[in-house]
């Protein structure tokens, strides 16, 4: 079948692109050129996805021979628009949306695909509004054949947001390392090979309605998650940190942000919900998910070849972990000399 996949070589589009290959398909990239050139086999047309006139010129040699579209660059409610002006005729559409879609997301949970999204009305620069009115641009114009895949965090080779490679890179460049010190609390993502593979069966097998597209609730613990990185970083001869416990009620204190200062940490009254998404969907209709550890490792290992970089710890981390590691070797120190006086 022909596929088209808009954006083709960022984290995910390029995922989906070599996966549709891989699967034998003909694969249009539609693509900027900002982010270089897609793979050698596809056929590659130079677009920008938010105009109509740039998309319907460059798209319309093709229209009539596309099977489905893979949209994986949706980043403004324009995007959406202008693709439901161009594809409003394709047999299928799959539209990259987020958990983040849902009105009440965070805080969470999510019960089910039924649950409010994001209102017209909000703030469409955010992008949880954005993605949620973009849905409704989309469906309004191709109607049932639109897959809405409502991503949850997506990690995996690749990975150019900073997250989880924040955590790989403290783990294997720092000494100590601050954590949380409520490291049971479950948490859910999605390795990017397998959303991008569960999506081209999905264009194959023509799926349509909203997804929530993550790994089932309580797949891993945050703490399991950081023990992956710290196994990986050990199996290409480094040393990883030592992790320092860091609560809460410390770095509310601190003025540590969640989420931005400490990846995928969020405080404890969110934390408790924010993972909680309903997947039943997704788990019957064989949404891959794979081991937490294989996809920190590979991650791991494309890292190393990428030389990504990453900005210093924030200094109000660093500077409470200082402090907590001063205070766990002053104890050390006492506690051995008294046992020294015994």
């Amino acid at each position: 079948m022909r596929i088209a996949v808009l954006g083709a070589t960022g984290f995910l589009s390029s995922a989906v692109v070599d996966a549709a290959l891989a699967a034998g398909h003909d694969v249009i990239a539609v693509s900027r050129g900002n982010q270089g050139e897609p793979p050698p086999g596809t056929t590659w047309v130079r677009a920008d996805r938010d105009d109509v006139a740039s998309l319907s010129g460059a798209m319309a040699p093709f229209l009539d021979t596309i099977d489905s579209v893979i949209d994986c660059s949706g980043f403004t409610v324009e995007g959406a628009i202008a693709a439901a002006a161009v594809f409003k005729k394709v047999p299928h559409y799959v539209y990259v949306s987020s958990i983040s879609a849902y009105r009440n997301w965070p805080p969470g949970p999510i019960q089910g695909e039924d649950d409010e999204l994001a209102h017209p009305d909000d703030d469409l620069t955010h992008a949880g509004p954005m993605k949620a009115q973009s849905e409704r641009i989309l469906r309004a114009a191709v109607g049932k054949r639109l897959l809405a895949v409502r991503a949850g965090i997506i990690i995996g080779p690749g990975d150019d947001t900073h997250r989880l490679t924040t955590w790989l890179h403290r783990i294997a460049t720092e000494r100590w390392v601050g954590v949380p010190a409520a490291r049971s609390q479950p948490i859910a993502v999605i390795d990017v090979r397998d959303l991008a593979s569960w999506m081209v069966t999905a264009a194959e097998e023509l799926v349509i309605g909203p997804l929530n597209a993550t790994g089932p609730e309580g797949m891993c613990t945050f703490g399991e998650m950081l023990e992956a990185c710290a196994d990986a970083v050990r199996s290409t001869g480094r040393e990883p940190a030592t992790f320092v416990n860091l609560h809460d009620a410390e770095m509310r204190a601190a003025g540590v942000k969640p989420w931005s200062d400490l990846p995928f940490v969020l405080p404890g009254d969110v934390a408790h919900t924010v993972w909680q998404v309903d997947t039943t969907r997704a788990r019957e209709l064989a949404v891959p998910v794979r081991p937490i550890a294989d996809s920190v490792a590979d991650t791991w290992a494309w890292q190393i070849k990428a030389n990504l970089r990453h900005p210093p710890v924030p200094r109000v981390v660093q500077d409470l972990t200082t402090r907590k590691v001063a205070e766990k070797l002053a104890k050390e120190a006492a506690a051995a000399e008294e046992t020294a006086n015994v």
